[in-house]
Formats: C-alpha cells, sequence, structure tokens
C-alpha cells in the first residue's frame, strides 16, 4: 500500500505522468496507476490501519458499555461505519455516497475542490460517532478516545498545510455530526436503548412460553422490531414456525431437549473441545468479552489485516456489515417475542432434572440470556456477517480467529477454519453445548441471517 503526503502529490503526479509516457504500449501491461479524486487521492490506494486501530477501540469500550448488547451495539456498529464510509466517499472512485439510498438520509458534499487527507477526516470522525454511540461505558472511555486520536492527528498530520489538515477535520467532524443527527430520527430505538428491559413489558403466559423468573433475566428489547433498518426490513424477511412444543417423550421437542441436556453436561465433564467451542464463541458476558455482533467486527478486523484490504474496500464492507447486523437484530428480535419459545433449562428442570445448569451460568449470576430462543440471536448474527463476507472475499479462507487470544476466564485458544460457512455454523451450533438454545433455534437464526445478508449485498452504490 502507498501512503501520500499531500505536499508532495503534485512531484509525485508528474512522476507518474512522465514514466507512463515513455513506456510502450506492450511495456505497461499489469501497472496499475494511482487515481485521484476532486478532493485527494483515491481510496483504493490508502491503507486501512486506521479503520482497525478505531474499531479495535470500538471492541475495547463496548466489551464495558452496561445495556448494549446486543441490539444496541449492532446498531452502533451500523452507524459508526455509516460515518466512516462517508467521510471517505468523495475520495472513491466507483462508489457512491448513501445520500438518499437509506431511508431519509442526506449528506450534502460541500468539499468543492478541497484537498482532504482522508485519515485525519476519518480520525476526527471516528473520535466523535465512538463518543457518541457508545453508551453507559466505563469511566476511562472519554480518556482513552481521546488518547487514539491524538495518536493519530500526529501520526498522519505530519508534512501536511494547516488549511489540509483543517479542512479534513472540518469534514470528518461534519459527517459525524450528520450521522448522529440521522440516528437520533429514530426514536424508538434511541428510547430503547436508555430503558433496554422495560417494566412495562410483560411476557404472555402459555406452555412452552419464555418467562423471566428474575429481575436480571427481564424482557431485553422486546420492541425492538421498531428500531429502524437500512436494508433489510421486517417486511422483506420471513419467519419458519418452530416445531410444537410437546412435554411427551417421543416428540421431536423434548428430544432436542434431551440433546441440549446432554450436550451441555457431556462437553462440561469431559472439559471437551465442545466445551472450547462453547466458550470460545459465548460472548454473552458485559465485562468479560465484546457482544455477539461485535465479535463480527473482531473477525473482519482481523481479516482486514490479513488480507491487507484497502481503505476502499474496507469501508465498503464494513458499511454492509454494519447494515447486516443492525437489521438481524431488528428481525430476529421481531420473531423471538412472536414465537416466545422457551430457554432449555426452563423445560429441563420441569421435566428432565431440576439440577440442570447451563455451561453459561459459570459466568453470569443467571443461566441464560434475557429474550426467547429462537431464533437465535447468536446464530443470526453469525449468518448475517458471513454472508457478507462470502460476498467481498469469497468463501473459502485460511483464517485463525485470536478474538479471545491469551484469556483465561474461559476457553479462548484460537480456533482455524477454512470457509466462512464454517465459522457461522460453528458459531451458531456452540448455544447448544454451552445450554442456552435447542437445534432449531440455531438452525432458524443460521437461516434468517443469511436471508438477510444476501438482501444486503444487493444494496447498491456503484456509480
Amino acid at each position: 500500500m502507498i501512503k501520500l503526503k499531500f505536499r508532495h502529490l503534485f512531484v509525485f503526479c508528474i512522476i507518474i505522468v512522465s514514466f507512463y509516457s515513455c513506456q510502450n504500449d506492450d511495456d505497461q501491461t499489469g501497472q496499475e496507476e494511482i487515481e485521484f479524486t476532486d478532493n485527494g487521492i483515491s481510496a483504493k490506494f490508502l491503507e486501512s490501519d486506521i479503520v482497525v486501530d478505531w474499531m479495535d477501540m470500538f471492541l475495547e469500550i463496548e466489551r464495558y458499555c452496561d445495556g448494549m448488547r446486543p441490539n444496541v451495539s449492532a446498531r452502533a456498529i451500523a452507524y459508526i461505519n455509516l460515518a466512516a464510509y462517508e467521510t471517505v466517499a468523495p475520495g472513491m472512485i466507483e462508489l457512491a455516497s448513501n445520500d438518499g439510498k437509506i431511508p431519509d438520509f442526506t449528506i450534502v458534499n460541500n468539499l468543492g475542490d478541497k484537498q482532504i487527507d482522508w485519515n485525519v477526516a476519518l480520525n476526527e470522525c471516528y473520535a466523535d460517532v465512538m463518543s457518541h454511540f457508545l453508551i453507559n461505558g466505563p469511566v476511562n472511555q472519554a480518556a482513552d478516545i481521546a488518547l487514539l486520536e491524538a495518536v493519530n492527528e500526529d501520526k498522519y498530520t505530519e508534512d501536511l498545510s494547516a488549511d489540509v489538515i483543517a479542512d479534513s477535520k472540518e469534514w470528518g467532524a461534519y459527517v459525524a455530526a450528520a450521522v448522529i443527527t440521522y440516528s437520533q430520527t429514530d426514536t424508538e430505538a434511541e428510547e430503547q436503548a436508555l430503558d433496554p428491559q422495560p417494566t412495562s413489558y410483560v411476557p404472555p403466559v402459555a406452555p412452552g412460553n419464555w418467562v423471566f423468573t428474575a429481575e436480571p433475566e427481564r424482557a431485553l428489547f422486546p420492541y425492538w422490531e421498531s428500531a429502524r433498518t437500512f436494508v433489510a426490513s421486517t417486511e422483506q424477511t420471513t419467519t419458519i414456525p418452530p416445531i410444537p412444543y410437546s412435554n411427551d417423550p417421543n416428540s421431536d421437542y423434548y428430544q432436542q431437549m434431551i440433546g441440549v441436556y446432554l450436550d451441555n453436561n457431556n462437553a462440561k465433564d469431559g472439559d471437551s473441545e465442545q466445551l472450547w467451542i462453547a466458550e470460545f464463541w459465548g460472548d454473552d458476558v458485559t465485562g468479560l468479552t465484546f457482544g455477539p455482533p461485535s465479535r463480527q467486527v473482531s473477525i473482519a478486523n482481523q481479516l482486514t489485516t490479513q488480507l491487507d484490504i484497502n481503505l476502499q474496500q474496507t469501508l465498503h464492507m464494513y458499511l454492509l456489515l454494519g447494515y447486516s447486523l443492525n437489521d438481524a437484530a431488528v428481525s430476529a428480535w421481531k420473531y423471538k417475542y412472536e414465537h416466545m419459545v422457551q430457554r432449555p433449562s426452563a423445560f429441563i428442570h420441569e421435566f428432565i432434572d431440576d439440577t440442570y445448569t447451563t455451561n453459561l451460568s459459570r459466568l453470569i449470576p443467571w443461566p441464560n440470556p434475557s429474550f426467547p430462543g429462537y431464533p437465535s440471536g447468536h446464530s443470526t448474527f453469525a449468518s448475517a456477517a458471513a454472508g457478507i463476507f462470502i460476498d467481498f472475499l469469497g468463501d473459502e479462507i485460511n483464517f485463525t480467529d485470536r478474538s479471545h487470544e491469551g484469556r483465561t476466564e474461559f476457553i479462548g485458544e484460537p480456533r482455524a477454519y477454512n470457509s466462512f460457512t464454517e465459522i457461522a455454523r460453528e458459531n451458531a451450533f456452540s448455544r447448544i453445548p454451552l445450554g442456552v438454545h435447542i437445534e432449531i433455534d440455531c438452525t432458524e437464526g443460521l437461516r434468517l441471517g443469511y436471508e438477510i445478508s444476501d438482501l444486503v449485498n444487493t444494496y447498491d452504490l456503484e456509480n
């Protein structure tokens, strides 16, 4: 990758033009000439380090944010990456702004012929949107954001003129403010983000229905279906009804509960690979790890570094990843509270073994995530992300996930994969040996997530 400072651009352009004018057509075969937009070098020719640095900061802060996971986190990922994409949109070749393409979103490109350093602009934008969208974070959140902003400013402003620095920072701040203002028009999500477990919600009582047994388990985001979607609305997604509830030992429902009971206990007793898988993909506990949709950001960061993806492609991929995760949360939570499928522990305690404990319960003071089981949120987020990665990078990948490398509180040793399909499937079905989902929850989550990513992958930003 090539990094250029604006005071060198004119000289560099002369060198490029002179070089190519001296070559015949055969000599030019395989050469790639650097391209420029009206406002600076094309983002196709810049590195994506700044994206990874800031999204790593997101992961570190989101880990401690109380009440964000998973839905508010998915929403934050979408808006943060929308802001980042729009900041560099004037520097993109073949890709356009989201202006007028998503519901009610407008942004004015008032740059004229100003020269912008995209890294400086991104640094300003990220600092602003991270401060806004990461809520209920740790006490050092503001200081950590300010420190990264200062370090990057020193790194990226060296040799730039005062005018370029000022114009770049002004543009980044403008885009951040525009996206924050746009997010605030989604009043349903704004209100629910501040009250994730509303006391107004009382789950309907019926055999097999999900219920909470303690205040920490009170319904989480029961009204999230009214939150904004970017591409895949709940009118476009579908749901397959779960298999019928039954306490007959010969029924499919009972047999799936037995399957969880055996897998959970075998993993626990044997300290086997299944426990490793269950804990590796857990991402359930605030303060311990980042949340389930944010896990996909961790994977994206690792892929971007491993594959040396350029700035334009990175921002495009992260934008669609954010849309897919956000829209997955809206549809999954709509169907969760529509079907109201109970968690395995409730059924197992009543009909199989009243001493049963999930493998999650040693990490949290209650046995399950605080919402109905069908479809599985982990599974939906897994395939909603996998579908985006597959579309950008192909399914086959030699990838080792190091998201939890070095952790000692649980089994976080890296795991290696050969495809995104494999990654998503293992993530989804890890919920069974963890003891918190039956098979149908995971199968339906995978189906729904791919349905959403398929819709998002049709979202056209080409010029």
